[in-house]
């Protein structure tokens, strides 16, 4: 048996169906069969119990109008169907356009709207003969597209009075079923079945002319007949607009978006309303809240009809006048602490002959009156990629749940006061399970809260010894009696708790002696330098991060001594401390716009131009070092161009002058505010922006940042301290009239 993997991208477009309708060309090499058959293969997935993708197989397109040969057990019983062709583009199965369960053949059909799809030719299978050469593509294990070369084996019956299968001299895996089996003459001549459960060499194939029957005489099942799991009773909903709203354990899920615009889909429950007013329910789950879900209400079963949902976070009240978003009208959308995004909400609405009343986990949010629509049904809606999850729908004249005697409520509070309960009160307690569930739904979200305070209050604490350390080893009057790797590492354990200072430091005493045994003998600062230079970037491993550039690793000291990668300014810290344990005076870091670079500052006596010692001149001599390019030595000219100067302006390195070792210490926390914006975590950036301003309090920038973050963080009352600083104090480059509005929206906010 020869097997052999082949790239599926190996040659150029070759046509398997001369122009002329003459029988192919039979001495196609497998590559160019491979390169032109792939367009034609699909993975073809079951959508399983639980919802998700599963049972993944092959199929192969026979009809450029969307038929798909595979394998009847790839496609399983009562399951819906996901179709993927090999551009990515995928399609939800239509129908079952033919089955065979004893020969394990099927026939899918989907709608490529007005894509043309490229079928495979089907040979006569009784054609074969043993030694024949044959392709296989398929999924195995779901690595999609793989290409096996093997021999037709023989041609063999495996059950007593069974149909003939091709025996194959190549291995079947998961995934391969229903997969072709295709000639070098580019035709296809069975349909991959099974393998051998003796050996993993042999498998089997069904003959392409067991194909035929199917095709000619189909026993066509549509897909909303044949999807038995998780289908929803017609009797009981009808979902317009396309999506995929599956029920399972009580439980509505909705996913994929709909086909109306911004991906709205309905599904209406078939009950009449009651007379008004009237109430509707429903618990409700997001997976992404920039979607949305919810309820919707006076439904024509179409286009019209209003929503009362969850939308990026706020509620939202909207009344649906058509299929576009012209003819859509927001009544109301506000933020209100009562929704707990990613949780289960529940919605309640109230519908009288001139009001809508809205209610989110039992507070009351919208009240608005609006008499538009009136007479038609209730369900639920969804809008844009999310997946939704609904539980709990009701219709009713009144939700309200219904509360016990406060004698009743007072004496299961008492019960449930002390853990665990006794056994012989559990009878008792499940006389009143309405009630009870509800009180210890109401210790578990406040035990929850009293958590996530207790862990806020942590983080807050850590926080704050941070920066009480940071401020007391920065604070030194003497700029050269500060630590400055311990001040980065205390920024390294304000996001890494357990990060042991101490042992990071004695791996720079570590560096610090082989830097010695590296430069000794020599005596010259400069070629000290190029000593070290030569230790910490040839011999000891230490580069510049460029395929990594922008992890936060690069801002942590102890990640970049761990893996001898960061990024300019942490390996100029690390350079800065070595220099100065090795004695040379005068190495400091220079903050240029957008490239952290080490000087060396030294006065050198320059002999007189009549000779001899007397009447030397000092002059300052600098030099800059760029360790993130291996601690190379470069000209003024160069730096500024690292650091996208121009020279032609005037922009030259002379502007600038040596860090101090706080402003090293802002830049790296910079830095990280940067990523953490960047990443989305206004949380996580307020935490540096914190530390920044505890270090520099005057920094306006800094002070707007912040509160810009907390706004942003939904923590308003935070933010307003920072801007009335910044109108006390009127920074110039800080529109103050704008900023007074932005002000005023958050004086505003509940």
């Amino acid at each position: 048996m020869i097997t052999r993997a082949l790239a599926l991208f190996a040659a150029a477009f070759l046509p398997l169906v001369a122009a002329d309708g003459q029988e192919p060309d039979p001495s196609f090499s497998v590559e160019q069969l491979t390169a032109k058959a792939r367009d034609s293969l699909v993975v073809i997935s079951q959508i399983g119990r639980d919802g998700s993708d599963r049972g993944l197989g092959t199929g192969f397109i026979i009809s450029e109008d969307g038929l798909i040969a595979t394998c009847n057990h790839v496609i399983g019983e009562s399951r819906e169907l996901n179709i993927q062709l090999a551009s990515g583009e995928e399609f939800p199965a239509t129908a079952v356009h033919a089955w065979d369960r004893k020969l394990d053949l099927a026939i899918l059909r989907i709608n490529p709207g007005n894509k043309k799809l490229q079928p495979l030719q089907l040979g006569d299978s009784d054609q074969l003969s043993a030694g024949q050469r044959v392709v296989t593509i398929g999924n195995p294990h779901g690595l999609s597209f793989s290409v096996v070369e093997g021999l037709v084996s023989a041609i063999r019956e495996i059950e007593e009075g069974g149909a003939p299968m091709i025996q194959l001299a190549i291995p079947v895996e998961p995934g391969n079923s229903g997969g072709p089996l295709i000639g070098l003459d580019g035709r296809v001549f069975g349909v991959i079945s099974m393998k051998s459960t003796v050996t993993d060499n042999i498998g089997f194939a069904t003959p392409s002319n067991s194909l035929q029957p199917l095709i000619e005489k189909p026993n066509t099942v549509p897909m909303e007949k044949w999807v038995t799991i998780g289908a929803l009773d017609p009797r009981q909903w009808k979902d317009t607009m396309g999506a995929r709203w599956r029920q399972r354990a009580g439980r509505i899920t909705a996913d994929s978006p709909g086909k109306g615009f911004g991906g709205r889909s309905l599904c209406i429950a078939q009950r009449e309303l009651p007379e008004l007013p009237y109430e509707i329910e429903v618990n409700v789950r997001l997976d992404d809240e920039s979607g949305a879900a919810g309820l919707a209400f006076e439904s024509d079963g179409g286009d019209i009809h209003y929503g009362f949902y969850p939308s990026a976070g706020e509620i939202r009240l909207t009344r649906f006048d058509g299929p576009d978003v012209y003819s859509w009208n927001v009544l109301k959308q506000i933020p209100t602490r009562a929704y707990r995004p990613g949780e289960w909400n529940h919605l309640r609405v109230r519908v009288t002959d001139q009001t809508i009343t809205g209610f989110v986990n039992g507070e009351q949010v919208i009240e608005i009156g609006d008499g538009e629509l009136r007479g038609g049904k209730a369900g639920l809606a969804k809008f844009r990629q999310t997946r939704a999850e609904f539980k709990g729908f009701r219709i009713g004249k009144d939700l309200r749940p219904a509360r016990p005697a406060p004698e009743t409520l007072a004496m299961l509070e008492r019960q449930l006061e002390d853990l665990p309960v006794a056994p012989g009160r559990v009878a008792e307690l499940a006389e009143n399970y309405g009630i009870v569930r509800e009180i210890l739904a109401g210790r578990r979200e406040k035990l929850a809260a009293e958590m996530a305070e207790l862990d806020r209050l942590g983080d807050a604490v850590h926080c704050k010894n941070i920066e009480s350390q940071l401020l007391a080893g920065l604070d030194q009057e003497d700029e050269s009696s500060i630590d400055l790797a311990r001040a980065a590492l205390l920024i390294s354990k304000l996001d890494n708790p357990d990060l042991d200072i101490d042992s990071y430091c004695r791996e720079i005493d570590l560096l610090a002696e082989g830097a010695k045994e590296a430069t000794e003998g020599v005596e010259s600062a400069p070629e000290k330098l190029r000593a070290l230079s030569g230790f910490l970037f040839e011999s000891s491993g230490f580069h510049g991060s460029r395929s990594a550039y922008y992890s936060r690793s690069n801002s942590y000291l102890n990640e970049v001594i761990d893996d001898r990668e960061g990024i300019p300014i942490t390996l100029s810290i690390l350079y800065i401390e070595l220099a100065d344990r090795l004695g040379i005076a005068g190495v400091g870091g220079l903050g240029l716009p957008s490239h952290f670079v080490v000087r060396h500052d030294e006065i050198r006596d320059t002999p007189p131009t009549g000779g001899g010692d007397e009447g030397a001149t000092p002059v300052e001599v600098r030099q800059i070092i760029d360790v993130f390019g291996g601690g190379k030595f470069v000209s003024d000219d160069e730096a500024a161009e690292l650091a996208g100067l121009i020279p032609a302006l005037g922009e030259s390195t002379d502007q600038y002058e040596i860090s101090s070792k706080r402003e090293i210490i802002t830049r790296v926390l910079v830095n990280l505010k940067a990523l953490a914006i960047d990443g989305r975590q206004p949380q996580e950036a307020i935490r540096y922006v914190d530390l920044i301003l505890a270090l520099n309090p005057d920094d306006p920038s800094e002070r707007l940042s912040r509160a810009l973050l907390l706004a942003q963080a939904d923590q308003p009352e935070r933010a307003i301290p920072d801007l009335e600083w910044i109108f006390d104090n009127k920074p110039v480059g800080i529109d103050l009239d704008r900023l007074r509005e932005f002000y005023e929206h958050l004086m505003r906010q509940p």
